[in-house]
């Protein structure tokens, strides 16, 4: 077994496979080990970018290439868990950057915590690079058709030493595999899974954690637009999915936030047909 598994989903976004692969390479010498497997889970295969990060991954030593066909949907990062063969894993999007010493800060608050059932994350430094106004959790609330919005807890950051998170964004992600909570197999689309996962590991006996020093830079803008697609009622229906089966019930305070602020976003009618839908499909 190795130590660590790096994985990341992509849809038709080559240039972000190649230089956050490339970049854990260059910076991150434990990545060029055989302690650290590379996952690419590609969700797309047969488009351009798909054969060029096939190749790409020919000179990847240590690296996997893996075509997953099977749904399109974000929840597919199941695969980077379900396909390592390392002890603890990282899910990451495939174009993010991570801080010096990032990596090795995770694995030694892993080695400090042994049997470790949490979900771990870090703060999110934006493209200013100042880790100071790093945002290090999602504070919960509906908001721009999703659940959640970035915030920054100064004085823990400050501190330095890891503390438990309601959420965070999910760009990157950590647990010891064995203790991955897993999204739910019914999830399709893009979103929904922020909350929903941290509630999960709470469930199976764990915490959210914000690692202030396991940090990372996300690539926000698209110039060339987004290649998956991006639909509100496939979000819409996460969430209900989700909640429901954490809670098991339709009136939780979860299901009505969602109903409330995706109601008059979708046409007239169409949530009370994707709630019934969800319900028959996960409530027991």
């Amino acid at each position: 077994m190795k130590k660590l598994t790096i994985g990341m989903a992509t849809y038709d976004d080559y240039d972000g496979v190649y230089f956050s692969v490339q970049a854990l390479r260059m910076y991150h010498p434990i990545c060029n080990t055989d302690q650290v497997e590379i996952l690419l889970i590609d969700n797309n295969p047969k488009s351009q970018h798909g054969k060029c990060n096939k190749d790409f991954f020919k000179h990847i030593k240590n690296g996997r290439y893996i075509p997953y066909e099977l749904k399109t949907s974000t929840a597919i990062r199941n695969e980077i868990f379900r396909q390592s063969n390392s002890k603890y894993c990282i899910s990451m999007d495939c174009h993010v950057l991570f801080c010096n010493g990032a990596i090795d800060k995770l694995l030694e608050y892993y080695e400090d915590n042994p049997d470790c059932k949490n979900i771990v994350q870090g703060p999110l430094v934006y493209d200013h690079l100042d880790a100071k106004v790093a945002s290090t959790h999602f504070k919960p609330g509906w908001g721009a058709g999703m659940y959640g919005k970035w915030e920054t807890d100064h004085q823990k950051l400050r501190e330095g030493k890891p503390f438990e998170i309601p959420m965070q964004g999910l760009g990157v992600f950590s647990c010891e595999t064995e203790h991955w909570a897993g999204f739910n197999k019914h999830f399709k689309g893009f979103g929904g899974e922020e909350g929903y996962i941290h509630e999960k590991f709470r469930q199976l006996g764990g915490k959210a954690i914000c690692l202030p020093e396991f940090t990372w830079v996300h690539r926000f803008n698209r110039p060339n637009g987004i290649k998956y697609p991006l639909i509100l009622e496939d979000r819409i229906w996460n969430y209900f999915i989700g909640w429901l089966e954490l809670t098991q019930d339709p009136d939780h305070h979860m299901i009505k936030g969602a109903y409330e602020h995706f109601k008059d976003k979708i046409p007239q009618g169409s949530i009370d047909v994707i709630l019934n839908k969800a319900i028959n499909k996960v409530i027991i």
